[in-house]
C-alpha cells in the first residue's frame, strides 16, 4: 500500500485547496492558541469548504479543555481528531469520533512502545520530534532507524522535506507521513512548489 501524506498547519482555504488538487490524504488545522499557526473559530468554514469530502479534515489540539474541542468540531467539521498535548485516552474518546495521538520523540520522551498502551482507543499514533511539553510544527527531526513497532498505525512527523521524505519512508515504513514547516515560505504559509515536491518524492519508489 502507497504511503498517505499528511500536510499540516493549513491556516488559508486557497492553500488548503491546492493541497487537495496535488492529492493529499489528509489536511491538518491547527487550533493552539499561540501558535503561529493557530486558525480561530471564525476563519475554519472557509478552510472546511476547501477540502473535498474524501479528503481527511484535522483538527489538532494540545490540551484543550472538551468545549473548545466541540466547538472545532462544529465549525470545522474535521473527519478526524489530532491531540498533542498530555491529554488521556478517556478525553480524548469522548468526542464520539476518531483521534489520532501524537508522541514526543525528543529528548526525554522516554519508552514510546510503554507509553502507547496508555492510549487503546487511538486510531494512530503521530510520531513527532520535539520534545515533551513542546508543540510540534517545528522542523525537529528525531532518530528514525531502529524504531520499535507499535500496536497501531504510524504518521511520521518531525523535520521532513522534499528532500528527504523518500528516505524516511524508506527507513521507517510509515502509515503516513506528516509535515507542516517543511512545505511552506513562512508559518502558516504554504509553498507550492515544495507541496509538489514533497508529494513527488513521497511517491517515488512506487513509479
Amino acid at each position: 500500500m502507497s504511503v498517505r501524506i499528511k500536510f499540516c498547519g493549513f491556516t488559508r482555504a486557497e492553500d488548503a485547496a491546492l493541497a487537495a488538487a496535488l492529492g493529499v490524504h489528509a489536511i491538518g488545522v491547527v487550533h493552539v492558541p499561540g501558535s503561529k499557526r493557530h486558525v480561530t473559530l471564525e476563519a475554519m468554514p472557509a478552510l472546511c469548504a476547501a477540502v473535498p469530502k474524501h479528503i481527511d479534515l484535522v483538527a489538532l489540539f494540545v490540551n484543550p479543555d472538551a468545549d473548545t474541542v466541540r466547538a472545532v468540531i462544529q465549525a470545522l467539521q474535521p473527519s478526524l481528531l489530532q491531540f498533542h498535548g498530555d491529554e488521556a485516552d478517556v478525553f480524548c474518546a469522548q468526542f464520539g469520533m476518531p483521534f489520532i495521538k501524537a508522541m514526543a520523540m525528543g529528548e526525554g520522551a522516554g519508552d514510546i512502545a510503554v507509553r502507547q498502551k496508555s492510549y487503546p482507543s487511538a486510531l494512530a499514533f503521530v510520531l513527532d520530534g520535539h520534545a515533551p511539553g513542546q508543540l510540534g510544527g517545528q522542523g525537529e527531526r528525531f532518530a528514525w532507524k531502529n524504531l520499535q513497532s507499535l500496536d497501531k498505525p504510524i504518521y511520521l512527523a518531525g523535520g521532513l522535506t522534499p528532500e528527504n521524505v523518500a528516505e524516511a519512508i524508506a527507513t521507517v515504513k510509515p502509515y503516513a507521513v506528516d509535515v507542516s514547516s517543511g512545505i511552506e515560505s513562512a508559518p502558516g504559509v504554504k509553498d507550492a512548489m515544495k507541496m509538489r515536491d514533497f508529494i513527488r518524492a513521497a511517491h517515488a519508489d512506487e513509479r
